[in-house]
């Protein structure tokens, strides 16, 4: 049902005349009888009487009557928001995070997007990188920040904004923070590992350096959040690798070696999904940040 059709219904429901509703309208008497043969085809039912000249309504007329103006104010509605929404109106954005993309990069983003956009709403949630991008599969957000998996799904499209210096650390009072120089591989396996989860592309990352080497991974604690990795290798419980904006004095960094790690951290959006006029703005907001850096 379109709106046309229904405001020939009801002016030829409230007048009783075709003729009279095409005046109304400004429209001829043909024009308004294709209309009302129009509704009563998707209907599958007759609307109106014609008894001689005048046009009486069926109990189905009537009780579209009741509800056509309703429709018509809701379609209205309808055509208003999706409008604004085109062109300027900013409604919802739906987006999932790291943690430590949240606490660590996402932050001014946010306010800028927030400040700009003051009556969106915000639905923003931080869970692990694998349930985030399960989370874009099944369409429950529009966006992800995370660390870029390789492979990558092929019906997610990513762009990589920030790299993550990954570095190997320990409490400073650990027996390896003592050592002078370089550290090898296979001696930090002769100490507790403490790693995040194995699905997580940084632990696979820290896995295939060993593996390259020849060095099984043995000794691992795994722990599913960075911020705890930190709080436990900062008490002297094992070493770990972790991005540098992570490092602070509760820390020191060892030399490893031979190795040098970073990992991708960006957007990903579904190639097959359109993006909203939210999500645009946001990512016009992260290009013009990447840009100033």
């Amino acid at each position: 049902m379109d709106i046309p059709s229904l405001e020939a219904f009801l002016a030829v429901a409230e007048l009783g005349s075709f003729s009279r509703a095409g005046e109304r309208l400004f429209l001829t008497q043909p024009a308004i009888s294709k209309r009302i043969a129009n509704l009563e085809s998707q209907l599958a039912c007759s609307l109106f009487d014609r008894i001689g000249r005048d046009v009486y309504l069926t109990e189905a007329g009537e009780l579209l009557r009741l509800r056509a103006r309703a429709v018509i104010d809701e379609l209205r509605d309808i055509q208003t928001s999706v409008s604004q929404l085109n062109n300027r109106d900013i409604r919802q954005l739906s987006m999932a995070s790291s943690h430590h993309i949240g606490l660590h990069y996402l932050g001014p983003l946010l306010k800028a997007f927030v400040d700009q956009n003051p009556l969106a709403q915000l639905d923003l949630k931080f869970m692990e990188s694998e349930l985030a991008i399960a989370s874009l599969l099944k369409r429950e957000v529009e966006l992800v920040f995370t660390t870029i998996p390789s492979p990558l799904n092929n019906l997610l499209n990513t762009q990589v904004i920030w790299r993550d210096q990954l570095k190997f650390v320990v409490a400073p009072d650990h027996p390896l923070a003592r050592r002078q120089g370089t550290v090898r591989l296979n001696e930090l396996t002769q100490t507790t590992a403490i790693l995040p989860d194995p699905q997580t592309t940084t632990y696979q990352i820290i896995e295939q350096t060993f593996q390259r080497h020849h060095i099984p991974l043995k000794r691992v604690l795994n722990v599913n959040y960075l911020e705890t990795i930190r709080a436990l290798v900062a008490n002297g419980l094992g070493w770990s690798l972790l991005p540098a904006t992570m490092i602070d004095d509760s820390l020191a960094i060892l030399s490893v070696d031979k190795v040098e790690l970073t990992r991708n951290l960006g957007i990903i959006w579904h190639r097959q999904r359109t993006i909203s006029r939210a999500a645009e703005v946001f990512m016009t907001l992260l290009a013009q940040a990447t840009a100033a850096r």
